[in-house]
């Protein structure tokens, strides 16, 4: 295993921008990724969020472009990263642009939900770098804004995200109208099927690399399960917040309407909360996770799909207000915390309706969820042995080892795209489907 970044072949303006960033030791799947990108290899990478994909993945490209020099055709790119939202978009976008900060390379992205023009703008002078999330660069591309000839790689990030959110028919389009002649590389938390026939269509030949299997938690992250009846569940939440040691907490709710009564309800008792979600504009949701990452906030609540942009490393707790009806969402959800080595606490609120739920997310990390009192809830924010140690020893996982997400790279988070009349349908909790 690389043991620092000096060891890896990257050229000295990117080594130069790595100090500046504090970025010393690789992460696995940077460790892993980065000499087969190099190398002009094709790569399936199974990783979850926090585990420092963007970097692997974005200095190889800095450095291939860098290399051949040649600016990019007029409405076109040299570099397309495909992302399912524009919150991650935005993200993975400034981790180009700090790692690249000693290239002299442009970088832009485009998503839906606001003014294209600013974006058609960027396209006309010709981009190296290029984020973007599908549905907008859709109709970009049907105006006659886009075309991919000047193309000589492709990244499709959070796969299963999208085809969670409905995304996979665009994708293939935009696959469909990619030169052939190409390097490509798909990153995904988990392999359900569809993934994996993807993974036949778009990549050559490619390097896998695993470095979390898919159904594991993060190993320092104390989870906990609170039976509670449906309509206390506000009142626990806000009796559970008066403990100071839950410095940040990220609340999910399975609906929007339900975000905004639980942010409501917080923030007459008190408590300092935002929600984002779907109905939120681009602005709104900038303000409010700008505000949880600096401290103004310290409750955000959230729904899935918004919360996929959110990559903070020191979020204390995460509650999981409404149990998620897809078990890899829970994955993900907790995910939230125990970044960058910290430790972390996610707390599950189960109604009888939820038990189910619960039972399929058991399954899945192969592990029980320690069961604790709803009624003077003691020291939340650790202390003593955590009840989920308790359980660790009879609940291993089965064939492979508990991975652990580190918080390198910028811009791992996942958020929404606004494409075309896309919005309705990604938030719409009642179509949500088991995808692997």
């Amino acid at each position: 295993m690389t043991s620092s970044f000096s060891q890896l072949d990257l050229v000295e303006p990117l080594q130069r921008a790595l100090k500046t960033e504090k970025y010393t030791l690789p992460t696995p799947i940077q460790a892993q990724a980065i000499p087969h990108l190099l190398a002009g290899r094709d790569l399936l990478g199974i990783a979850q969020t926090g585990t420092g994909k963007t970097a692997a993945f974005a200095l190889p490209i800095l450095q291939r472009l860098s290399a051949q020099a040649q600016p990019a055709p007029r409405n076109s790119m040299r570099a397309l990263i495909l992302t399912p939202t524009r919150e991650l978009a935005t993200q993975i976008a400034d981790s180009f642009r700090a790692y690249g900060r000693h290239m002299g390379l442009r970088t832009a992205v485009i998503f839906g939900g606001v003014g294209q023009q600013p974006q058609v703008d960027a396209l006309r002078r010709g981009i190296d770098i290029l984020v973007a999330t599908p549905g907008r660069l859709l109709d970009l591309k049907e105006q006659g804004h886009v075309r991919f000839d000047g193309l000589s790689v492709f990244v499709l990030d959070e796969a299963d995200r999208m085809l969670d959110m409905g995304f996979i028919h665009d994708v293939r389009r935009i696959a469909g109208a990619l030169p052939k002649q190409r390097q490509s590389l798909l990153f995904s938390a988990t392999m359900p099927p569809e993934i994996e026939r993807l993974v036949g269509n778009l990549l050559k030949d490619p390097v896998r690399i695993e470095v979390t299997p898919s159904a594991t938690t993060v190993e320092l992250i104390d989870q906990r399960v609170m039976f509670v009846d449906a309509g206390n569940k506000r009142a626990l939440l806000a009796s559970l917040l008066k403990d100071n040691g839950i410095s940040r907490a990220l609340v999910f709710t399975r609906t929007k309407h339900g975000a905004n009564r639980v942010a409501e309800g917080l923030a007459k008792g008190g408590v300092k909360t935002e929600a984002i979600h779907g109905n939120k504009s681009q602005g709104a949701r900038q303000r409010a996770l700008s505000d949880f990452r600096n401290g103004k906030v310290r409750v955000l609540v959230a729904t899935d799909i918004a919360a996929r942009g959110i990559d903070i490393d020191d979020i204390s707790h995460v509650f999981n207000y409404d149990i998620p009806n897809v078990p890899e969402s829970y994955v993900h959800r907790i995910g939230r915390t125990a970044r960058a080595g910290a430790a972390g606490v996610a707390i599950s609120f189960c109604d009888g309706s939820e038990k189910g739920f619960l039972r399929d997310i058991e399954n899945l990390t192969r592990r029980k969820i320690a069961v604790v009192e709803g009624h003077g809830f003691p020291a939340v924010h650790g202390g003593g042995q955590r009840p989920a140690d308790a359980e660790r020893g009879r609940h291993q996982p089965r064939g492979g080892h508990r991975g652990r997400s580190n918080g390198h790279g910028h811009g791992h988070g996942d958020n929404r795209s606004h494409g075309h009349g896309q919005g309705q349908r990604q938030e719409n909790s009642g179509r949500a489907q088991r995808t692997g």
